[in-house]
C-alpha cells in the first residue's frame, strides 16, 4: 500500500504518491508568459522562488477552460519548484496500485490524452479504485518533464 495524495483535475480522480507533492497552496493569480501554450498558467513567487504553474485539466483537455478556483501543487522537479493546479485535493491515502496496462488511458474513461498513452515515458504509474472509482495514479515527475521539454 503507498500512501497516494488524491485530487481532481476536471471531473477525473487522481493520484500521486505523497511524497511528490511537496506542499498544497491555495490557486492564486499568476503571470501569463508570452507565447506559452494555454496549460502554462504562468508565474508566481512563492517565497522569494519563480514558480512555473501549470494546469492539469488543461493538459489532458485543451478544450476546457482553465481552472478557476482550486490548488497548486508545488513539486519539486529536479532543481526547480514546479505548481501543479487541480480542481480539489480531495484525501490521502494508503492505495494498492496496479500497473498501468498498455492502453491505460482508455482504461481511466480516456483521462490520459492520445499522445501520451503508451509513450516511453508514461506519466502513468498505474491505476488504483477508491469507493468504487477509478483512480489514475500519476507520475508528476514524468508530466513535467514531458511539459517542460515540449
Amino acid at each position: 500500500m503507498t500512501p497516494t495524495l488524491l485530487f481532481r483535475a476536471g471531473e477525473t480522480l487522481y493520484g500521486c504518491h505523497i511524497a511528490d507533492a511537496q506542499e498544497i497552496i491555495p490557486l492564486r493569480r499568476t503571470t501569463r508568459l508570452p507565447g506559452t501554450p494555454p496549460f502554462v498558467r504562468g508565474l508566481i513567487n512563492m517565497r522569494g522562488t519563480i514558480v512555473t504553474v501549470l494546469d492539469l485539466a488543461v493538459r489532458f483537455d485543451a478544450s476546457r477552460p482553465a481552472t478557476a478556483d482550486g490548488s497548486i501543487l508545488l513539486v519539486r522537479h529536479r532543481d526547480r519548484l514546479v505548481g501543479v493546479v487541480v480542481n480539489e485535493v480531495v484525501d490521502v491515502r494508503p492505495l494498492a496500485v496496479e500497473a498501468p496496462e498498455e492502453d491505460s488511458g482508455r482504461a481511466a474513461g480516456g483521462a490520459v490524452p492520445e499522445e501520451e498513452q503508451g509513450s516511453s515515458a508514461s506519466i502513468v504509474r498505474g491505476v488504483a479504485t477508491v469507493d468504487d472509482t477509478a483512480v489514475v495514479i500519476l507520475d508528476l515527475d514524468a508530466l513535467i518533464t514531458q511539459v517542460l521539454l515540449a
